[in-house]
């Protein structure tokens, strides 16, 4: 083994080294200073009410957390280590979809003995699942980069979310909201869907979403004929708020669609991961390319120099290192063929709008007189003189855009 292999494994070794004695049990931890100090920024108390609201297309999810005014407010957000499936709702047993849709998880939902760090499971089938005959259990959010219908974090993230939201149920929340979504629900992101056999249920799933945005509270869910449904916020001007955006959103998506906005369909071999961690794979098998094959594998399957939230720890090797946490990553080769846009319709040019024509009074409305001069190429007599050309508005309400012209000979 070269000198580079050997000082590579010394820092693997180094770097996964059992945890500090005397350390609280991983499911105890506590939130970490910087996110505690940014809630203390944001007025949020550390047992406040949280919500989760994941996105398959962006891989990201984000944690929310009641301030002192009773709206919920951006606290941080995760990137995804690996998601897996397409777009669109689990429907059943294997199919490696990770779920979407509105989900409640208690506190009994939370599993500290997990095989993947820490876990837990995000209430999947719920009422709207079942009326779809929706068949699977045990749907994650977990540490390991590893997804067969979880979102699998880094063993760093999931403990930091597993703080927050233990914190949060201890703190006297019955159960959090965790939302699903396929990708950010913005209007654009629905016109360019619009052809999606799965576009009744985004539908649904944006109406949600919607009232969650215009008033920073929960959306009351519920499922009603196989549908989703939300009842009315209490307080009149809340519920104004979230009506409101739904009509803005709503003209906003038929604008785009009527302007000419493409429509596509997003395929995936098998989900797909945070860009952050796809980086950092790339960089891990270049580093395999040039070293030697022992050397590789002991720095691929045991090092940890970097971080879990995507910072390169502080080593010169950091950027040939796997990162923290990502264990045994799902799939890895599916990851290539993650997020293809495939044209349905294409994009077109939206006409310019119709000139109307100018609306003028029914009054007589006087124009400028143009003088004119004689022309040598005129037989009439008008031309052999100098004469004077009236325009006026026609006064007929019928015809306010047509003009009339009377000629007279100058004295």
């Amino acid at each position: 083994m070269g000198v580079r292999g050997r000082t590579i494994l010394c820092l693997a070794a180094l770097l996964a080294g059992s945890a500090p004695a005397g350390a609280a049990p991983k499911h105890l931890a506590p939130v970490p200073p910087a996110t505690t100090a940014l809630m203390a920024a944001r007025n949020m108390a550390p047992s406040a009410p949280v919500l989760l609201r994941a996105y398959k297309q962006e891989s990201e999810i984000e944690v929310w957390k009641r301030a002192a005014d009773g709206r919920f407010v951006h606290l941080r957000t995760f990137p995804i280590c690996r998601w897996s499936g397409q777009l669109g709702p689990k429907t059943r047993a294997g199919d490696r979809q990770a779920p979407e849709g509105f989900y409640a998880v208690a506190a009994r939902q939370l599993n500290p003995n997990s095989a993947y760090y820490l876990s837990f499971d995000v209430g999947y089938p719920n009422a709207y699942d079942r009326a779809h005959g929706g068949t699977g259990s045990a749907l994650m959010v977990h540490g390991t980069c590893s997804s067969a219908g979880c979102f699998a974090m880094t063993d760093r993230q999931v403990g930091e979310i597993y703080a927050l939201v233990r914190d949060a149920l201890a703190g006297g929340q019955a159960a959090f909201q965790f939302q699903a979504f396929p990708f950010r629900m913005t209007a654009r992101a629905m016109a360019r869907h619009r052809t999606d056999r799965h576009i009744a249920f985004w539908r649904q799933l944006k109406e949600g979403s919607d009232r969650f945005e215009a008033t920073g509270r929960e959306p009351l869910v519920g499922v009603e004929g196989g549908a989703y449904v939300f009842a009315p916020y209490p307080d009149p001007a809340v519920e104004a708020l979230a009506v409101a955006r739904r009509t803005e959103e709503e003209a906003r998506i038929q604008a785009l669609v009527e302007g000419g906005v493409e429509a596509v369909r997003t395929t995936y071999a098998d989900g797909g991961q945070h860009p952050t961690f796809t980086a950092m794979l790339k960089r891990a098998s270049a580093f395999a390319a040039m070293a030697s094959p022992a050397a590789v594998t002991g720095a691929v399957t045991s090092a940890t120099a970097y971080a879990a939230d995507g910072t390169p720890a502080a080593s010169p090797f950091s950027a040939f290192i796997v990162p923290a946490g990502l264990g045994d990553v799902s799939r890895p080769e599916a990851l290539a063929l993650a997020g293809r846009e495939v044209v349905v319709i294409p994009a077109r040019r939206r006409p310019p709008p119709p000139i109307h024509p100018i609306q003028v009074a029914a009054a007589f409305v006087p124009l400028p007189v143009i003088e004119t001069e004689p022309s040598p190429f005129s037989r009439l007599r008008l031309a052999e003189e100098p004469s004077r050309l009236t325009l006026a508005a026609s006064p007929a309400p019928s015809r306010p855009f047509f003009l009339t012209g009377k000629f007279a000979v100058l004295p």
